[in-house]
C-alpha cells in the first residue's frame, strides 16, 4: 500500500504550531513525518524565521507514536558524518524505532556561508555526499547500542551519473522532486543503476515530494506511476485537508 507522509517546513511559524502540527498529523495515521534542513526561510521573507531541523526532529520524536520521523533531506555538509549518524541513532530510540535518516549534496549557498561551511561545486558536494553515506553506514554499525530500528537511509536527489548510483549503493528510500513524467523517467534510471551494482530494483523504495504551493494529483497516478511515498510539503497555519484527503484516496484504493 502507498505510504502518505508530510513534510511541515520551518520557516515563518512558532515552535509550537509545529508541534501541534505534527501531533495532529501523526493522529491522522499518517506514515511519516518531516523536517527539511536549511538554517533560512526558502521561500518568503528571506529573514523570516526559521528553526534547525534535527532539534525539531527529537522533539517529533518525543511527541509521536505511529509515524516515522526523518529529515528531508540534511545536507551531508552541514555536521560531521559520524555525529550525525549518531544523532540520528539516538532519536530512532526515543522514537521507538521509527527515525529516517536523510542526506543529500545541499544546494542553498546562504546556508554555507552563514555557518562558515565550504560550498563547493557541485562534483565536490557529490563526492562529499558519497564519503558521507560511506562514513555513516560505518558509523552506525559501531553504535552502542545500534539503532532500535530499522533506520532507514533515504538519498534525495534525481542526478542520474552520480545521486542515483548512489541512492542504488547505499540508500533503502529515494526521494524525488518533479513531475511524475520526470520521475518516471528517473526511476528506470535508478533501476539500471541498482541492476549494474547488483541490488533488486524492487528493494529501493521510491518517493516523491509535493510542495505546499502544488495541489496533489489523484493518488492513483503516483501509485501507477510506480510512487512507494507521498510526502506532502505543507506550511503554517498547517492546514492538514490535503493530507487527509490523500489519507482517504489511500483508503479507497484499498
Amino acid at each position: 500500500m502507498v505510504k502518505i507522509g508530510v513534510n511541515l517546513l520551518p520557516e515563518h511559524t512558532p515552535a509550537a504550531a509545529l508541534r501541534a502540527a505534527w501531533r495532529a498529523a501523526d493522529g491522522l495515521g499518517v506514515d511519516s513525518l518531516w523536517i527539511w534542513d536549511h538554517f533560512f526561510p526558502v521561500t518568503g521573507d528571506p529573514d523570516g524565521t526559521s528553526f534547525e531541523c534535527w532539534t525539531l526532529i527529537s522533539a517529533m520524536a518525543a511527541d509521536t507514536s505511529h509515524a516515522t520521523v526523518g529529515s528531508l533531506v540534511s545536507a551531508c555538509g552541514y555536521r560531521n558524518p559520524d555525529l550525525l549518524a549518531d544523532m540520528a541513532r539516538t532519536v530512532d530510540h526515543v522514537s521507538g524505532g521509527r527515525a529516517v535518516l536523510g542526506l543529500g549534496a545541499g544546494w542553498m549557498e546562504r546556508d554555507y556561508a552563514a555557518y562558515g561551511y565550504p560550498f563547493g561545486p557541485d562534483r565536490a558536494r557529490l563526492a562529499e555526499l558519497e564519503a558521507s553515506l560511506v562514513r555513516v553506514r560505518a558509523r552506525l554499525g559501531a553504535l552502542n547500542p545500534r539503532p532500535a530500528g530499522p533506520l532507514p537511509v533515504l538519498v534525495g536527489g534525481s542526478g542520474e551519473k552520480v545521486t542515483l548510483r548512489l541512492v542504488a549503493q547505499y540508500a533503502e528510500v529515494w526521494n524525488f522532486i518533479g513531475t511524475l513524467d520526470e520521475f518516471r523517467h528517473k526511476s528506470l534510471v535508478l533501476d539500471g543503476w541498482a541492476e549494474r551494482v547488483g541490488r533488486d530494483p524492487a528493494s529501493i523504495e521510491r518517493s516523491i515530494s509535493v510542495f505546499a504551493e502544488d495541489r496533489p494529483l489523484p493518488l492513483a497516478d503516483y501509485v501507477a506511476a510506480g510512487v512507494d511515498h507521498v510526502i506532502r510539503g505543507v506550511r503554517h497555519p498547517f492546514d492538514l485537508d490535503d493530507v487527509a484527503d490523500l489519507l482517504a484516496q489511500r483508503d479507497r484504493l484499498g
